[in-house]
């Protein structure tokens, strides 16, 4: 996949589509309920227009960035998506080997299928995601193992209190002979002691600061006022994301959510923004809207499964590549140059 772009994308999934099992493609494809916040993903971010800026040296374009005090080749970082086993015998130990050697962040979920130990062994900088469980000892266990493990930050995702319906997803899901997950994070999964506490309030990020003494991004929000609620809890991030449409089904899109809360926000803690993000532009958009970096989920599963580890590398690689054409072509030689004005109609903040 040496070019980023929609129809390599779908291309990409098609290849996976061939060697995965029905039911770990649509596991992974699925969006909730009608799938209408799945479907609208990709289509938001394309209804932006650039305002390209010219006769600036763009002779040499600098993607890369300082995102809580990791350096990274650009601001595209992989976001956590469970059960990477079903794409690739290796699972989450091949994504985190592609993503290092391509200088960029993995957010690993606490649904990985191979243990965090065994991930962290092999991959660059990394992030760990977190639910508060009903059983709040084994959310205590989950992240001293990540911490531990060498994880630099928490990614608390707060936009599932339960599981939506998804149509699509076929139980039992097929995961590789035994209980991978249940290997992985060490405990018995089949209980409601596993599943999601959603009395949780704000007050989960002090306590999770304080239990790991790292910073805590907050994933799932798409509202101002709950940005704001954040960071006055505590958050060293907010992250614009519905989930990839597989929770809430009408939700808005996350190209839409962005720039309310990135002028909520402002410069206090950096805003992330993931869903349908599937091009340099896309991603160039992303940035001119107030994010700092995007995260990336099924394309990165999509390559995993047809390629392993070097298709991993290959995809950051070009999105890498991908984001500095954009941004030469709009006149911008640095991320630091990427302000709302590049985008007619772009609100101000």
């Amino acid at each position: 996949m040496s070019r980023v772009d929609s129809l390599r994308i779908r291309e990409a999934e098609e290849a996976a589509r061939a060697v995965l099992s029905p039911g770990a493609h649509d596991f992974y494809a699925a969006g909730a309920d009608e799938e209408l916040t799945l479907g609208e993903a990709e289509r938001s971010w394309r209804t932006w227009r650039f305002l390209p800026r010219v006769l600036r040296d763009v002779s040499h374009v600098d993607t890369s960035l300082d995102l809580l005090g990791t350096r990274l080749s650009a601001p595209v970082l992989a976001a956590p998506t469970a059960f990477h086993t079903m794409a690739h015998p290796d699972g989450e130990v091949a994504t985190a080997g592609g993503l290092a050697r391509a200088g960029s962040l993995l957010v690993l979920s606490s649904r990985a299928t191979r243990p965090v130990e065994e991930v962290a062994a092999v991959a660059g900088p990394w992030w760990y995601q977190v639910y508060v469980l009903r059983d709040r000892e084994l959310t205590v266990r989950q992240v001293e193992r990540a911490v531990a493990a060498g994880a630099r930050a928490l990614v608390l995702t707060v936009d599932a209190p339960y599981v939506a319906h998804k149509p699509r997803v076929r139980l039992p899901l097929p995961l590789p002979a035994g209980d991978p997950l249940a290997r992985a994070v060490g405990v018995d999964t089949r209980t409601r002691d596993w599943e999601q506490d959603p009395s949780i309030g704000p007050d989960a990020i002090g306590r999770l600061t304080g239990l790991s003494g790292l910073p805590v991004l907050v994933k799932g929000v798409l509202r101002a006022d709950d940005a704001k609620m954040c960071v006055d809890a505590g958050a060293a991030g907010v992250i614009v994301s519905n989930h990839g449409g597989r929770q809430l089904d009408r939700a808005v899109s996350t190209a839409s959510a962005l720039p309310h809360v990135a002028r909520a926000v402002g410069d206090t803690v950096p805003v992330l923004v993931d869903g349908g993000i599937r091009t340099g532009t896309d991603i160039l958009t992303a940035l001119a809207l107030g994010a700092r970096a995007v995260l990336v989920g099924r394309p990165v599963l999509w390559a995993l499964a047809d390629g392993g580890s070097d298709a991993v590398r290959e995809l950051f690689t070009a999105y890498r590549g991908r984001l500095s054409e954009a941004m030469a072509l709009a006149g911008v030689a640095s991320l630091r140059d990427i302000a709302p004005d590049l985008l007619a109609g772009s609100p101000a903040y």
